[in-house]
């Protein structure tokens, strides 16, 4: 999952990274006290007592879900986009549901993303004054160091470009650390937590009207960031250019041993008015070839180990580490993947219409991205095992997703809604409406449901402003009270798949789900592992997905639709 909660810099940086339709599904374009939206249904479809009776009976004590789970973390491991562990995920994820009788399982393409990474051998410790082992990681298509590299530690302690200039010719052959020292403090809280009532109180409590965002970000904060990023490539640049021999960032958060790891960074050239072209979305990727010759090795170190060396190095210590790094790139297939498969509905009149549901498959690397998000994949791939098992007979064909992509930007689900229902038009402003140009499918789905907050039992759902929807959801959840799912919200999340449905007016959900550890230690770190793993919640969560998707599917109408803000003058031309 794209982090939902994030400082201020990188929800900029999202902001001005992202297409307009994605930033108006992100900052709630809608009304999130009333809620803007068609007329609801006229009727609340609820499946009969003996069908909920027979889905939670399946998913809580025949349940496959951890097994599925097990399989993609354990044996697969972790899923970088377009690295051969997703291709066998998506490959192992198709097969297993037809196996099960799905139809129409297959891959679907989106691209090109670029090329695959993989780590062949890492290792890393000091050497000197003092030999001892540190705990690290690389970083995303990050090059390798050509074998083992032993170097003195450089301490880069620049806040500006007068302090920069003072490293020039001192850096060639060196280990660079480049953040600055992180202070931690002891977990006397704890570092997992479930939703109080108070907590789901104030979720669910009515929220004031939020207008919608027109216009750039604020200005003070803009330029605040530009300078922040202005300054974090010029200093890349210097390390390229300078031939530094390894760059070793902190850890941003966490501690203990637990270290969050994301991609790699590429040198670019620094244009004339760089304010102006960083507002721009563009710049070299590390997944682009072209990019490997802009970068240099790259890890990142558990802040009490990288703490240590700040600390040495400013007592005039000159402590020497030993690097090897090999890695692989793959540029055989540039594309990425969805992996697609179907329970076909069975009424002449609505089988084809479709109800979906899914997660992302993809993850980050240092661990087996068990929380963000084989959870989610299980959860989606479990609900549909238990339909298919029960023999159920859907109306409407149900149809499962699952993502690749979504870690660099939900790349895999809005090439799938652009590609299946339509896109939003650029629009004359950032964040403004733009205008929605529909494909013919886009009639065609009822709803989108996803799970991608961790390994939390469902607490209820985000109605992404979609007030219509409320008394379907409050009847649906009705069954599932004592399971501790009964919270309505009017608020929007961010960060997840289902945003690139809402953003083109097709209903997109995400649950609500008890956070655990989510943010705390696994969210894109080394410990997004399975141990990690609440099983009894996964169960609950497949089983209550399980009720939403089947019920959607049995309705007499589609789900109802909130109205999309309308186009500005520039985009409706």
């Amino acid at each position: 999952m794209l982090r939902q909660k994030i400082a201020a810099a990188v929800m900029l940086s999202s902001l001005l990274a992202a297409p307009n339709y994605a930033i108006f599904a992100q900052t709630g374009s809608t009304n999130n006290g009333g809620g803007t939206a068609a007329a609801p249904a006229k009727s609340v479809y609820r499946a009969p007592d003996d069908v909920l009776a027979k889905i939670k009976e399946e998913g809580t004590k025949n349940s496959k879900v951890m097994d599925t789970l097990s399989y993609l973390t354990d044996v697969i491991g972790p899923r970088l986009t377009n690295s051969p562990q997703m291709k066998r995920a998506n490959e192992w994820t198709r097969d297993t549901m037809a196996k099960w009788g799905m139809q129409n399982a297959h891959l679907e393409p989106f691209g090109p993303f670029g090329r695959g990474w993989s780590l062949k051998s890492f290792s890393a410790q000091v050497a000197e004054p003092q030999a001892f082992p540190v705990i690290a990681y690389p970083k995303a298509w990050s090059p390798g160091t050509n074998g083992a590299v032993t170097a003195e530690v450089v301490y880069l302690d620049a806040k500006d470009d007068a302090a920069l200039e003072k490293y020039k010719g001192q850096l060639r052959g060196k280990i660079v650390l480049v953040s600055d020292a992180r202070p931690l403090e002891a977990a006397f809280k704890g570092l997992g937590g479930r939703y109080t009532d108070e907590d789901l109180a104030k979720l669910a409590a009515p929220q004031p009207a939020q207008p919608a965002r027109t216009g750039a970000p604020n200005p003070e904060q803009l330029q605040r960031f530009m300078q922040q990023r202005l300054f974090s490539l010029k200093r890349l640049n210097l390390l390229v250019q300078e031939g530094a021999a390894v760059m070793i960032d902190n850890s941003s958060r966490g501690d203990g041993g637990t270290i969050f790891v994301s991609g790699a960074a590429v040198a670019q050239e620094i244009p004339a008015d760089p304010q102006a072209a960083m507002q721009r979305r563009g710049g070299i990727s590390p997944q682009q070839k072209e990019a490997e010759g802009k970068m240099i090795p790259q890890i990142t170190m558990a802040s009490e180990h990288y703490n240590r060396l700040v600390r040495m190095i400013k007592h005039g210590e000159k402590p020497k580490m030993t690097v090897e790094l090999a890695v692989q790139y793959q540029d055989q297939d540039l594309m990425g993947y969805n992996t697609i498969a179907e329970i076909p509905g069975t009424d002449p009149k609505l089988k084809d219409e479709i109800v979906m549901l899914g997660g992302h498959m993809d993850s980050w690397h240092s661990g087996t991205g068990a929380t963000d998000n084989a959870a989610g994949v299980a959860v989606a791939m479990e609900a549909a095992r238990i339909i298919q098992t029960l023999g159920l007979k859907p109306r409407r064909t149900i149809r499962v997703a699952l993502w690749s992509g979504e870690e660099q930007g939900l790349l895999g689900s809005r090439a799938y809604v652009k590609e299946h229902f339509g896109e939003m038009q650029s629009a004359a402003g950032q964040g403004a409406p733009g205008a929605l140009t529909k494909k013919p499918k886009y009639e065609n789905l009822s709803a989108y449901f996803n799970l991608d907050n961790g390994t939390g039992k469902i607490r209820g759902v985000y109605m992404q402003g979609n007030a219509s929807v409320r008394p379907i959801f409050e009847t649906w959840l009705a069954p599932f009270k004592e399971m501790g799912a009964a919270t309505l919200t009017m608020s929007n999340t961010g960060g997840t798949d289902h945003l690139a449905f809402d953003a083109i007016g097709l209903p997109g959900f995400q649950f609500i789900q008890d956070e655990i550890e989510y943010d705390t230690r696994t969210h894109h770190s080394n410990q997004d592992v399975y141990d990690r793993i609440q099983a009894d919640d996964m169960k609950q969560a497949a089983t209550i997905m399980a009720a939403f998707v089947y019920q959607t599917a049995m309705m007499d109408e589609k789900m109802p639709r909130k109205t999309l803000p309308a186009p500005t003058a520039s985009a409706a031309r």
